[in-house]
């Protein structure tokens, strides 16, 4: 089978495009024969060894693959060669089979694309654990989103309205902002003057604040806070780790949370598989809807990655073996 490997730790350019032998399930465990395979910002972080996670080299990366089933393991009772299924890994999913295990491979149903099955693991599954369990969100509150034009912040906003709340969305242009409306945004701001516009749409301060970015918009957000807020630490994509003056939080009395999906997942598999179900029958009633931004060949992986961590993506990056 074709894969993309990174031999070492490095810039994008290390990956190699190249054969591997066809994988073989053990007991547990399915391999899949991908028809669309998902791309996301910390992809492109751990094969430059700037991940949390740091894998043994070469290895293949990718979190996320969608297809037909191929094979299954001893022990793997819901599903059978044939089923299409989506499947999440720690990494393995750069390639034209994946092997998985078969307690984080999921069956989707025929109305679902392989895409949009892709694109409700990863980015979708770290915004609905951040404002399900992490904010507890409820209706009627006020949910402000930075980054919201990635795949991240714009899973926020659909789950942020699916969840009864006002969405303020920003972004760092025009046409980001109105992909930010488009997925349903009360409103949809640049990052240039945010503390005052702020002031002027939340004059009692957000109650949620979604920050994948870190940096300058990270600061903003501690101090548009309402009282019993919680503002929560996504990631860094501005490549700032930004530093909290804690007397705003006695102040206002609100929350700092962090949120790290892959914890969870391992930690929480039940949970897990219930936030999976929720998403997709969200999915299936129309309450959600992906944005597919660009599907490129599994040989391009190297570029399509560089186009996410330079923040020229809006929505979710697919590769096609």
């Amino acid at each position: 089978m074709k894969a993309i490997v990174c031999p070492q730790y490095g810039p994008l350019s290390n990956l190699e495009y190249r054969d591997l032998p066809d994988p073989h399930p053990g007991p547990g465990e399915i391999v899949l024969r991908a028809h669309a395979i998902g791309l996301n910002y910390p992809d492109g972080l751990l094969v430059q060894g700037l991940y949390q996670m740091k894998p043994e080299t070469p290895f293949v990366p990718g979190m996320e693959a969608a297809g037909i089933v191929e094979a299954v393991g001893d022990a793997v009772t819901h599903l059978k060669p044939g089923d299409r299924a989506v499947v999440m890994l720690d990494n393995g999913g750069y390639a034209e089979k994946v092997l998985a295990p078969a307690n984080r491979t999921f069956p989707i149903p025929d109305s679902m694309d392989f895409a949009d099955a892709c694109a409700l693991m990863c980015a979708w599954g770290t915004s609905h654990h951040a404002l399900k369990q992490r904010a507890n969100l409820q209706p009627g509150e006020t949910l402000l989103v930075l980054g919201a034009a990635g795949s991240t912040g714009l899973a926020a906003i659909c789950i942020g309205k699916a969840m009864g709340a006002r969405v303020i969305a920003v972004a760092s242009s025009a046409d980001k902002r109105e992909a930010c409306v488009e997925a349903g945004a009360d409103i949809a701001l640049p990052y240039e003057g945010l503390r005052d516009a702020l002031k002027n749409h939340a004059p009692g301060g957000v109650d949620v604040a979604f920050d994948p970015v870190g940096g300058a918009a990270f600061d903003v957000a501690a101090r548009a806070m309402a009282r019993h807020g919680r503002l929560l630490v996504i990631g860094f994509a501005s490549g700032e780790i930004p530093k909290l003056p804690v007397n705003l939080v006695l102040l206002k009395e609100y929350a700092l949370v962090g949120v790290f999906w892959g914890a969870f997942v391992a930690k929480e598999p039940a949970t897990y598989a219930a936030n999976n179900r929720e998403l997709f029958a969200w999915h299936a009633q129309g309450r959600i809807r992906t944005r597919i931004d660009e599907i490129q060949p599994l040989s391009k992986a190297a570029a399509a990655l560089q186009r996410i961590l330079d923040r020229g993506a809006i929505g979710k990056t697919i590769l096609t073996p």
